[in-house]
């Protein structure tokens, strides 16, 4: 198995969806499944959970930014509501799924970076320990 003495960027491996350890192998089996250990340097991803913090940020970023463009919208053209519901809806579905994977996988990364589990006792599992 491979081991980098580099340290990897809880950020960067976030927005690569890469593992948090190796900054190589990747961390999803599926779209937002979690792999069971990196296919690169076997770092275990049993006990990665992430829990519903990725949703909020994303509800809490992309919301604000669809209400103000569709206040700003209604107030500039007062167009009927169909065209609300046509520009917006795609616009919410759109931004939440293409944040959703890169902010999981950050939360991962800094799991991992500090040591942290959901109870403080389930936490990642290095090969030197």
């Amino acid at each position: 198995m491979r081991r980098t003495t580099a340290a990897v960027s809880p950020f960067s491996a976030g927005l690569r969806c890469r593992c948090p350890r190796c900054g190589v192998g990747a961390l999803f089996d599926g779209f937002l499944t979690v792999a069971d250990k990196c296919s690169s340097c076997g770092l275990d991803f049993s006990v990665a959970d992430s829990g519903d913090g990725p949703a909020i940020f994303v509800i809490f970023i992309v919301g604000p930014i669809v209400t103000g463009f569709a206040l700003w919208t209604e107030m500039v053209f007062q167009p009927p509501y169909w065209v609300h519901v046509v520009l917006w809806g795609p616009a919410i579905l759109a931004g939440c799924l293409l944040l959703l994977r890169p902010f999981k996988a950050t939360l991962v990364a800094l799991q991992y970076r500090h040591r942290a589990g959901d109870t403080g006792l389930n936490t990642f599992k290095d090969d030197s320990e």
